[in-house]
C-alpha cells in the first residue's frame, strides 16, 4: 500500500484521505507518512487541520513521523508547518515537540543537518521554547525534545539544566545526555556528573546520581571515579549498591 501511495498523485491521495471512513484514516495517515513521496506529503499538508481534526488522528500523525526510520527534511517542514503559531491542546503541542527533536536527530544522523535550513529551524523552535518554559513539566518536554535530538551544541544547556534544575528536570537532562556517545562526554560532562553524584552542591534523586554514575562507568571512566564510585555506596541503599557494584562488575569483564 505505501508502494502504491509513492506512485500516486497528489489529488488521488487526498480525495482517498477525504472519503476514507473515519475508523481507517489512522491507518491512511500513517501510510502516508511512510511514503514520504512529495505528493503524499503535500495531501497530508491540504487534508490535516490542527484545529478541527481529532486529536487521535493528529497524534497518530505526529508519532508516526516520530518513528520514521528514514525522515525526509519534507517530513520535518510539514511537522513544523503544522505547530507554526496554532493554538493547539496541550497534549499535541508535546508531542509535536517531541517529534521535531525526534526528527531533527535522525536528519544530522543521515549528515543532513548542515543542508537544510528546516534542521536549523527545528533546533530553534525547542531551544526558544525551552528558554520561555516556566512550568518544570513544560521545560522538561524541551529537554526530551533536545535528548531526541542528540545535537552536541546542546550538551551545555543539557549540564547546566541536570545541575541546577529541580529534580523532575535533572532526571530529564541527566537521561539525555545518557544518549551521546563517547566521544562528546568531555571532561566538562564527567566533572558535572561527579558533582552531581557526589552531591557536591546538593541533594539529587537517586536517579539522577545512578545515571550520573553511568554516564562515568560507560565512558572510558578513570580509575579513581569506580573506586570513589565503589566507595560511595557503602552509603547508599541496598538496590542502588547493589546495581553500580554489577555494573563495575559487567564493565570489567
Amino acid at each position: 500500500f505505501v508502494q502504491m501511495l509513492r506512485s500516486a498523485k497528489k489529488r488521488d491521495v487526498l480525495q482517498l484521505l477525504r472519503r476514507a471512513p473515519e475508523e481507517t484514516r489512522p491507518f491512511l495517515v500513517e501510510a502516508a507518512v511512510a511514503a514520504q513521496s512529495v505528493a503524499s506529503l503535500a495531501a497530508l499538508s491540504d487534508f490535516l487541520d490542527f484545529s478541527k481534526e481529532p486529536e487521535s488522528l493528529l497524534e497518530k500523525f505526529l508519532y508516526t513521523a516520530a518513528f520514521s526510520l528514514r525522515p525526509s527534511g519534507e517530513l520535518l517542514h510539514l511537522v513544523l508547518d503544522k505547530l507554526d503559531g496554532k493554538q493547539l491542546a496541550p497534549e499535541i503541542w508535546e508531542t509535536g515537540i517531541l517529534a521535531v527533536g525526534s526528527l531533527v536527530g535522525k536528519l544530522c544522523q543521515q549528515k543532513l543537518c548542515g543542508l537544510q535550513q528546516v534542521v536549523e529551524r527545528g533546533v530553534e523552535i525547542i531551544l526558544r521554547g525551552l528558554r520561555g518554559a516556566e512550568e518544570e513539566p513544560e521545560v522538561a518536554i524541551y529537554l526530551l525534545a533536545l535528548g531526541n535530538a542528540m545535537l552536541p551544541e546542546t550538551i551545555p544547556t543539557l549540564l547546566g539544566h541536570a545541575e541546577d534544575g529541580p529534580t523532575a528536570v535533572t532526571a530529564v537532562a541527566t537521561s539525555a545526555l545518557q544518549r551521546f556517545p563517547a566521544p562528546h562526554i568531555s571532561s566538562k560532562v564527567k566533572r558535572v556528573m561527579r558533582r552531581i553524584f557526589h552531591q557536591k552542591r546538593k541533594s539529587y534523586d537517586k536517579t539522577c546520581r545512578l545515571a550520573a554514575a553511568e554516564i562515568l562507568l560507560d565512558n572510558h571512566p578513570s580509575a579513581m571515579d569506580v573506586i570513589n564510585i565503589l566507595l560511595a555506596t557503602s552509603e547508599m541503599e541496598t538496590e542502588m549498591a547493589t546495581f553500580l557494584l554489577l555494573k563495575v562488575q559487567n564493565s570489567l569483564r
